[in-house]
């Protein structure tokens, strides 16, 4: 190759490519009255006192509504009924669908709420318009109304068909008493196999419910006791009237404090 061949001189290599523009100065934003704000304090101030609204807010519903509490966790309970918190009730009500449970519960756990999900995180690259306004992102604005709505309707059918007052009556707390297991009544009941059943103190469990203030009457429960009731049989008791009457009394009151 000849010497300047296909070649240019710019001159001087060690002059700035940048030499002869304005440096890359901000404006000078008083030119825009009441356009714009300082950010210390002015802006900071008005972002604190909007997070402290909030949070006195949220803290005076906390205060006004504590948290629904329920009884202590047992695995034996076959018969309580778990029920997720709100905001996972559109999935929880999904999971009762054929074609998302039982054989197919992979799809309705995992695969669609998995699609949903890396739709969500795939959404800055799937849609790159400059516009705005939801009118001119009709993907965007479209699929974002059919998730919200497929949500919001979820959540009100699991919400409208859930037995509300037996899930407040299931996870009751209770507190139990320590049963006088000296008592002749309380005899009668190892006697007749109710405590492998009802527990020892007549707290209930994986096979019959809690027997401790259950509001029945001696001649309700001496019936029970003869003639079965649910899952439980008849003829269970095995002793005299005299006994079962002692036995009735005893369970009537059990629970009960003076």
């Amino acid at each position: 190759m000849h010497r300047g061949k296909g070649m240019k001189f710019v001159g001087d290599s060690r002059v700035p490519a940048m030499a002869g523009r304005k440096p890359n100065v901000p404006k000078d934003y008083s030119e825009y009255p009441g356009k714009t704000e300082a950010f210390w304090p002015n802006f900071l101030l008005k972002e604190w006192m909007v997070g402290a609204v909030f949070l006195i807010g949220y803290l005076t519903l906390t205060i006004a509504h504590p948290s629904p509490l329920e009884r202590v966790a047992d695995p034996t309970d076959t018969g309580y009924t778990p029920l997720p918190d709100w905001y996972f009730l559109f999935l929880y009500q999904f999971l009762k669908y054929s074609y998302a449970s039982g054989d197919y519960n992979v799809i309705g756990a995992f695969v669609i709420p998995g699609l949903a999900f890396g739709g969500l995180l795939l959404a800055p690259f799937l849609d790159r318009s400059p516009h705005r306004k939801p009118i001119k992102r009709p993907l965007a604005t479209g699929f974002m109304l059919l998730a919200l709505s497929g949500v919001i309707y979820l959540t009100w059918e699991a919400a409208a068909h859930h037995d509300w007052k037996k899930q407040k009556e299931q996870g009751k707390i209770r507190t139990f008493v320590e049963l006088n297991k000296e008592d002749p009544a309380y005899k009668l009941l190892q006697k007749n196999t109710c405590v492998s059943c009802h527990g020892d103190n007549l707290e209930g469990g994986a096979a019959a419910p809690s027997l401790q203030n259950n509001g029945l009457k001696p001649e309700e429960i001496a019936h029970i006791a003869r003639n079965g009731r649910k899952a439980m049989p008849s003829g269970v008791f095995k002793g005299t009237d005299a006994e079962l009457k002692v036995l009735a009394e005893f369970v009537s009151k059990a629970g009960k404090t003076e």
